[in-house]
């Protein structure tokens, strides 16, 4: 799975539910709400602030080490 700042959040994780620390890291504690995990990386992290290639960086990094 390669993700992007277009991935569904809701969709990373069922892919791969040991991504949800990188969301926590970064101040997204909603991960269980149906709204938060429809939205995509980039509207969540544009909500909270933070920096959505640097997530999406830290993601796939973790997905490549894990394959």
């Amino acid at each position: 799975m390669k993700v992007t700042k277009d991935s569904i959040i809701g969709d990373v994780l069922d892919a791969a539910p040991d991504t949800a620390v990188f969301f926590f890291e970064i101040g997204m504690h909603c991960l269980g709400c149906p709204a938060s995990r429809g939205e995509s990386i980039a509207d969540a992290c544009l909500v909270h602030g933070t920096d959505a290639d640097a997530l999406i960086e830290k993601i796939n990094a973790f997905l490549e080490k894990k394959n």
